[in-house]
């Protein structure tokens, strides 16, 4: 997922981000808490390390010879897990001491059918072996490092500030390097992860507010329908008049609920996107907001199904947005293809404050569109003016379709 603030937070996003890391500018000999930490880093090198260490050469050498039996394979396996594990320990020490924030290495890919090939499959993991170098390449690096720090802290503590941050980089190297996704394939793979969680999460919630919206509305008011009919029924003959009344309240009740059926419809696909595509549709949103928006649509051929409904409800929102809580005059909407990508930009002269916020509607937002490779870019700075930014990968529709 890619979510993008604007260029003033990320400014400032970015300076924090450094400070986390010990990247900012800190007095080249001072002893300050980030030193220490570092220290104290270093000095937990050789017992983690001696403990990494006994088990990947214990682990090995045992799984090796017992190679030949039917544990060995399946030992082997089993370290592999385990020196991960480790690896994800190692991760949290050098997030913690050293604020080197490494994403976890890609889990390892669906295993095929078969009891043999999912060990094959196991056994080929790529990520688990670069965990097995780390601890194996460790110990040696760990003893020069607790050596010399610990007779810095002894004897020669002033230099120690410089020294750590020196053998603390070498370390972030060595992490960098063997703990984390080591190439764009792991780093998609994790993407692509995240992005097919959210889609099943969105599917998921839309069921349920399908199945609520039809049970508490539509389905409710034929029930009542149904029940007003048959006293009507009944009455027909003893009191005609009373029976006439409750006819109509049922019709009243059947208006509702096509009326109830034909919101749910719409928020399920409207009629209007498929029959006039998104510069219709598009143009509907802004004609029902409550600050006049100029839309704007060039398109010279319509998008994949799923690529315009994606589109709509993404507009659908920003609109709504303005109209809840802009408290703006005047907004403009444009939608067009640029290169592979569709681009929508929705602006107006709002109070602005809007935010990317974890549990905002723009952060659903965002998350949406991340699962498509789609990115969102918010600018509101406080006082306004608003422009947010969405984009989506272009996709053909099918000739069959409309």
């Amino acid at each position: 997922m890619r979510v993008h603030a604007d260029a003033a937070e990320r400014a400032g996003t970015g300076a924090a981000g450094r400070a986390g890391t010990g990247a900012a500018a800190e007095p080249v000999l001072a002893l300050d808490v980030r030193s220490w930490r570092r220290v104290l880093f270093l000095l937990l090198d050789l017992p983690l390390g001696l403990v990494g260490f006994a088990f990947v050469v214990t682990w090995f050498s045992l799984a090796l010879g017992l190679a030949i039996t039917v544990i060995g394979l399946p030992l082997l396996r089993i370290g592999l897990v385990v020196t991960r594990a480790l690896g994800t320990v190692e991760r949290a020490r050098a997030r913690a001491l050293l604020g080197l924030h490494i994403p976890a290495a890609s889990r390892p890919a669906p295993p095929p059918p078969g009891s043999m090939a999912r060990l094959w499959a196991a056994l080929a993991d790529p990520v688990g072996w670069r965990h097995v170098l780390y601890f194996f390449v460790r110990l040696p690096w760990a003893i020069i490092t607790f050596v010399v720090t610990l007779v810095l802290l002894l004897v020669a503590w002033p230099v120690l500030p410089v020294v750590a941050r020196a053998l603390g980089a070498v370390d972030k190297a060595m992490i960098s390097a063997l703990l984390s996704p080591s190439d764009r394939m792991e780093r998609r793979i994790r993407e692509l992860e995240t992005g097919r969680g959210t889609v099943v999460d969105t599917a998921a919630a839309d069921l349920r507010r399908i199945e609520r919206d039809l049970h508490d509305g539509a389905q409710a008011r034929l029930v009542a329908l149904a029940m007003g009919l048959g006293m009507a029924r009944e009455k027909l003959e003893e009191d005609p008049e009373a029976a006439a009344r409750m006819v109509e309240q049922a019709h009243d009740e059947v208006k509702l609920a096509l009326r109830e059926l034909r919101d749910l419809a719409r928020g399920i696909h409207p009629a209007i996107l498929t029959d006039r595509g998104l510069p219709g549709a598009v143009a509907s949103l802004g004609a029902r907001c409550t600050v006049p928006v100029q839309v704007t649509v060039e398109l010279a051929r319509r998008p994949a199904p799923a690529i315009e409904g994606i589109v709509y409800f993404t507009a659908a929102e920003l609109v709504t947005n303005i109209s809840k809580h802009s408290q703006a005059v005047s907004a403009v909407l444009d939608l067009r293809r640029v290169g592979g990508r569709l681009r929508l930009v929705v602006t107006d002269d709002g109070r602005g404050g809007a935010r990317v916020g974890s549990g905002s509607g723009l952060a659903g937002l965002a998350e949406r569109l991340g699962a498509i490779d789609g990115t969102l870019l918010v600018h509101s700075p406080d006082g306004g003016p608003t422009r947010v930014e969405a984009t989506v990968p272009w996709r053909d529709r099918e000739p069959s379709g409309r």
